[in-house]
């Protein structure tokens, strides 16, 4: 029945294979070997083109530009993971190189994220061992440990460390040589630096600021140091008089306004003297053989916040170590017959009498001794006569009409005679720039439109006026309203100014006591840089672009500065 129901199946037998024409024999058990093993291969090769995909690879698919040229490539471990790191002259590179996935899923390839370095972040290279307690040599070799800065919020800088462990000698080595070669290219990074430290500015913390926080960073860029923890005002200045500048890559100051200023001063009048040049009348001076670094460790510190945004130690360090350095104009101050001293800002009046009475007051705790000096000042207010000259920016403008160069070209040779303006009268202060002196209670600047290096100054004249019209005006500096907004306040952008006071007869003793203290012989206040100076002659101050640079940032450049202002 079931035979009959259904249709037998005969058994298929095994296609033969075929024959070639003319009756050959099927191809022998040796030629059968080989084709079995070249199948066996090919499938072979497929898991590890597989693995192949799942390595995350570096993106290589442009041509190479200048510095991308591969120099090393090899297999460390970050961040407990093996990784595919690549150097070049300009980058460090490495990608994780990921497991065989059993399942075979390609998901895994998108896990893997390509991190880069750039070389000119990078400020350190150190080989990692293992030591004991007491072993300062030799140790078990870990790997290499790369230091780079690192930019945070609000213009800070830090430093951070990257390990790439591998346990072979010759491969840290080797490593570590093309490191060094690449990090020893950046030719403005300083190998060597004069260090001064002023122990007594602020809250005397200028010394452990230095040794906890700057001295730690220097030694582990490799940097050397020659320190001078100065003993009495005037030191740095003796000093830099004698000091071999050409043993050093750069000047460094650990402390306030004063001392920075100090400093500066004295790395210029070296480069006078060592040029041969006559120190009492400068007219051209010749620039500063080597950058000058600022370490804030005082009250105000103007010139560090001008620099980097920040009154922060370490960001300033870094930026010295880094060799991050910006051309700044600088002022010379001078009398008819001798030149006082260089500097980039100054004050007359309010300014510099509130400076006169905190250094009178120097026993009083720092902060104490501000806001008495500032208070006091203020409940004193009195203008001061005298009569100002200056000598507005010549700003050069292209012409093509010949006539018109013609014309410029008389007007230069009329001299500067001509171009001189006066003003004559009462003034609470005035303010001398060749910088726009940032700082926390002017985070603007007290002269906003300045810049580091664009060879003018800001001359800023208040006039006299109320008590209270003079609050109104000083409390503006502190926020972002115009502060010159007022009738009492001119401003110019200039060249050069003259200052001369005019000396007052029949003045009540107990109206001008605060005056006579600072100085017995009725010397006028001038406040230079946060430096005290008395002088009761003509003052004539200049301009000088450029003439020295400054480890640091433009201020345009930095995160938090985007205010912007029209005022002069």
């Amino acid at each position: 029945m079931l035979g009959a129901a259904a249709p037998f199946l005969r058994p298929q037998r095994r296609a033969r294979p075929e024959r070639p024409a003319g009756g050959g024999r099927p191809p022998p058990r040796e030629q059968r070997a080989q084709a079995a093993a070249v199948g066996a291969r090919s499938s072979a090769a497929a898991p590890e083109e597989r693995r192949r995909r799942r390595v995350a690879p570096l993106a290589a698919a442009p041509p190479a530009e200048a510095g991308e040229e591969p120099l090393l490539r090899g297999i460390f471990e970050i961040g407990k993971r093996s990784c595919d790191v690549v150097l070049s002259a300009r980058r460090l590179r490495w990608s994780p190189i990921l497991p065989e996935s059993p399942t075979g899923d390609s998901r895994m390839v998108l896990q893997a994220q390509e991190e880069i370095i750039e070389m000119k972040d990078v400020f350190s290279v150190k080989l990692k061992r293992r030591r004991f307690v007491g072993q300062k040599k030799g140790g078990t070799l870990l790997g290499i440990t790369i230091f780079k800065c690192l930019n945070k919020e609000e213009n800070k800088l830090t430093d951070c460390a990257i390990h790439l462990n591998n346990l072979s000698e010759d491969h840290c080595h080797a490593w570590f040589r093309h490191l060094k070669e690449i990090l020893n290219g950046f030719q403005n990074r300083p190998k060597s630096l004069k260090v001064f430290v002023n122990p007594s500015s602020h809250k005397r913390e200028a010394t452990h600021v230095y040794y906890e926080q700057v001295a730690p960073l220097f030694k582990l860029a490799d940097i050397k140091t020659d320190v001078t923890v100065t003993e009495y005002e005037g030191h740095a200045l003796s000093v830099l008089k004698e000091c071999e500048l050409q043993a050093f890559d750069g000047v460094v100051c650990v402390g306030g306004d004063g001392s920075v200023s100090e400093v500066a001063h004295g790395l210029l009048l070296k480069a006078q003297i060592d040029a041969g040049k006559d120190t009492d009348y400068i007219p051209t001076p010749v620039r500063a053989p080597v950058p000058l670094g600022v370490i804030p460790a005082g009250t105000t510190n103007i010139l560090a916040h001008t620099l980097y945004g920040i009154k922060h130690a370490v960001t300033a360090t870094l930026h010295i170590v880094m060799g991050h350095i910006q051309p700044v104009d600088v002022c010379t101050f001078s009398t008819p017959s001798k030149l006082l001293r260089f500097g980039f800002s100054a004050m007359f009046g309010f300014g510099a009498r509130t400076l006169a009475l905190a250094e009178k007051h120097r026993w009083m705790p720092s902060n104490q001794r501000k806001d008495f000096a500032f208070i006091k000042a203020l409940a004193d207010l009195k203008p001061e006569e005298c009569e100002l000259s200056f000598l507005p920016l010549q700003i050069p403008q292209e012409d093509s009409h010949e006539n018109d160069k013609k014309k410029n070209e008389k007007i230069k040779k009329k001299g500067s005679k001509d171009q001189w303006h006066k003003i004559q009268g009462h003034f609470l202060n005035v303010s001398i720039m060749a910088i726009p002196c940032l700082c926390s209670m002017a985070p603007r600047g007290l002269a906003p439109n300045t810049r580091l290096n664009n060879g003018s100054m800001a001359l800023i004249v208040v006039q006299n006026t109320s008590r209270t019209e003079f609050i109104k005006h000083l409390k503006r500096y502190a926020s972002v309203k115009n502060q010159f907004n007022f009738p009492f306040v001119e401003t110019y952008t200039v060249q050069e100014v003259k200052v001369q006071p005019r000396l007052k007869s029949g003045l009540d003793a107990k109206e001008n006591t605060y005056l006579n203290a600072a100085s017995a012989e009725g010397n006028y206040p001038w406040n230079i840089d946060g430096d005290l100076m008395e002088e009761a002659s003509e003052v004539h101050v200049r301009v000088h672009p450029q003439l020295i640079h400054l480890y640091g940032v433009n201020t345009d450049d930095l995160a938090s500065s985007q205010a912007t202002c029209n005022c002069i």
